[in-house]
């Protein structure tokens, strides 16, 4: 059995630099990004993508003085990346193939702008052979690796001769099973004088090798690795939290996985960027396992710990300029950590899309050494028809400590309002006592939450926390009422009341608590014990700052109403708490109890799609557990099952908007 590890190492090779805001540059850095504005390189690019990523290679290309043209589809029109670029184009509607995969529609928004050449970004056609063949019949350049590489590479069979042709580490025959623990990227930069495109490479055959990458950049006629990326928190084999460098492996492993990579780019002539992916058993001996030829969704934290733009030097490259770094000058300077944050639900399967507008969205970017790549804005639709990522939010420091501490401010800081989002997975990944250990592998979500995420677990220190924080925040909402212009509403008031009891109801329990205030500080004693909150209380901001016993803590009120029911952001889950005066309360226990509503019978959906698929017909008897129909939203298919024994009694049209019926032997009801 290979108790494995997948790490990246990412090459470099005609690749360029990032917002220099985002990398980690000190005085102990031999280098920086540096843009030469007398090194012309293209004068107009288009971007053959959408959100962060179109938005991250336009910020590289306006520092650099080059003119930018964004493609879009219909839904996208108003999207950040169209109102960034100096030029937008549509290029037909919502459907992924009807726009962002249409190579007809690009090329014709390429000779309309007269773009002289293509950043592909990743996805849709980054690595599509097929599209760069075209870009150079027309002798537009494709910013990444030439066709030889693409094929050489995305074929798993030849990939795996050649890297041993190349004295690649393989992994050898072998009779049992292979139980991959991490995932670990290096990072290479390769340059040579090949000018066609790349295509996306496959995912891993066996899914149980997670998705572990290793990204090649192109160098003239020279490549540099760049160190790993540590990628083993995933879910559904797709990376959740990432890292640089890894706390896995040693300067030795390191270095014989880098050189390897590096060998393997200069067997295919590899010019761009790309990502070598390795299998790295608990014995630290690396196996090759598929090279993707591409910029990676997480390589700011590689920037990070470099200094290097890779953008930049991916269109350094594709111009013909040679690499202006060694080995020797490549870093690695402190600690990054990424998380994806994304528009999805982490309570199911660790994360299901979900949709929605946002109504409020402040990105934590006044923090210092916070970095967040989005293309979103407050006012942005997350759609069904495209991945639910709301940005890439990316936290570094000079040690590892440094980052995560940065990290969990960060999340406490992020105001996402309109969609469900899945910051409380992430704060609970980057906090874990396990994950601060570094004893992290690619299944570390479901042997942590076997039954599933339940959201962060209040200890009883944490209750009393919650409870007297929602205590005091109600009593300032309360003399903040009583106000007007800064005055007292009713003149006649002899005094403003500076004690209250009060029950909080949390979590199916009741505290009944005593408040008292100082000025803006306010002493609650819980279940005996007394805690100290005290804060600025500005019930208008989506922030809640306050400190509790001289700990400080950033929480977030979601919502208050009249009735005291108060919902809270606290340690990035919400809870939902109801703080009521003791008349109230004693008086609320004669109140009707609602009953719940019996859905039993009624099939739903996880997240909004489409429907592809129906797999019963009017009059068939369905088992439970059986599937009904197929749902597909955001590039991904999901199976729905009834929960019950039922027959069917009607099915509605693909095209209209009737639910999908069934009923109980002689009982009709929805499915």
């Amino acid at each position: 059995m290979i108790t494995s590890t997948l790490r990246r190492v990412l090459l470099v090779a005609k690749h360029a630099s990032f917002q220099s805001r985002c990398c980690v540059a000190s005085s102990r850095v031999q280098y920086s990004t540096v843009y030469d504005s007398n090194e012309k390189t293209f004068d107009k690019i288009l971007i053959a993508n959408r959100g962060e990523i179109a938005c991250r290679v336009m910020k590289t290309c306006k520092k650099m003085g080059i003119k930018t043209v964004a493609v879009h589809s219909d839904v996208d029109a108003s999207a950040v990346h169209v109102k960034m670029a100096d030029e937008a184009v549509c290029v037909g509607p919502a459907p992924t193939n009807k726009s962002y995969l249409n190579m007809d529609a690009i090329m014709d928004a390429i000779r309309k702008t007269g773009s002289q050449a293509v950043h592909p970004g990743y996805g849709f056609l980054s690595e599509n052979k097929e599209f760069a063949k075209r870009l150079a019949a027309e002798d537009v350049v494709f910013i990444g690796p030439d066709t030889h590489a693409i094929h050489a590479m995305g074929d798993k069979i030849e990939s795996k001769l050649l890297a041993k042709a190349a004295n690649v580490n393989v992994i050898p025959g072998f009779d049992g099973v292979v139980e991959v623990s991490y995932t670990v990227n290096m990072v290479v930069l390769a340059t040579t004088f090949c000018k066609e495109g790349f295509r996306l490479s496959s995912q891993e055959a066996a899914s149980s090798f997670g998705d572990d990458r290793l990204l090649i950049e192109k160098f003239h006629g020279n490549a540099l690795w760049l160190n790993e990326r540590e990628c083993s928190i995933q879910r559904r084999n797709q990376k959740v939290v990432e890292e640089a460098p890894s706390t896995f492996l040693d300067p030795e492993t390191r270095r014989a996985m880098g050189e390897q990579a590096v060998q393997l780019a200069k067997a295919v002539q590899y010019s761009s960027a790309g990502t070598v992916e390795f299998l790295v058993d608990s014995n630290k001996n690396f196996y090759f396992l598929e090279m993707n030829t591409r910029l990676q969704v997480e390589h700011p934290i590689t920037e990070c710990i470099t200094g290097l733009d890779l953008v930049q030097q991916m269109i350094r490259v594709a111009k013909g300029f040679p690499l202006l770094h060694k080995q020797e000058d490549i870093p690695i300077n402190g600690w990054a950590i990424e998380s994806r944050v994304y528009a999805e639900d982490p309570y199911k399967s660790f994360g299901l899309p979900s949709i929605g507008r946002l109504s409020q969205y402040q990105e934590p970017i006044n923090l210092p050494k916070v970095r967040v790549d989005s293309g979103i804005q407050e006012g942005s639709d997350i759609s069904i028809y495209y991945d639910p990522m709301i940005s890439k939010l990316v936290t570094y420091g000079a040690t590892r400590a440094e980052a995560l501490q940065r990290m969990e401010a960060a999340l406490d800081n992020y105001v996402i309002r309109g969609v469900t989002h899945n910051i409380p997975l992430l704060r609970e990944i980057i906090t874990h006592p396990r994950f601060i250990s570094g004893d992290i592998t690619t299944n570390f979500l479901p042997e942590e939450y076997p039954e599933g995420f339940k959201g962060h677990q209040l200890t009883s220190e944490g209750r009393r926390e919650l409870v007297a924080t929602a205590a005091a925040l109600y009593v300032s909402a309360q003399l903040r009422s009583q106000r007007f212009l800064g005055n007292l509403r009713v003149s006649t008031t002899p005094q403003e009341q500076r004690q209250w009891e009060l029950c909080v109801e949390l979590e199916k329990g009741s505290h009944t608590v005593a408040v008292s205030r100082s000025g803006s500080t306010f002493t609650v004693e819980v279940d005996g014990v007394k805690v100290e909150v005290s804060g600025e209380w500005n019930l208008a901001s989506a922030l809640l700052p306050v400190t509790i016993n001289r700990t400080p803590r950033v929480l977030q009120c979601l919502s208050r109403d009249a009735g005291g029911d108060i919902t809270l952001q606290y340690l990035g889950t919400q809870f939902k708490v109801r703080v009521l005066s003791q008349l109230v309360s004693t008086l609320s226990a004669h109140m009707p109890e609602k009953v719940p509503e019996d859905t039993s019978s009624i099939l739903r959906s996880p997240m909004p799609g489409s429907v592809v698929a129906v797999s019963v017909k009017p009059g068939d008897v369905v088992a439970e557990g059986q599937e009904i129909c197929v749902i597909e939203a955001m590039k991904m298919q999901n199976s729905l099952i009834a929960a019950k024994a039922a027959k069917v009694s009607q099915t509605a049209s693909f095209y209209d908007n009737r639910p999908l019926c069934s009923s109980l032997p002689g009982e009709e009801c929805p499915l």
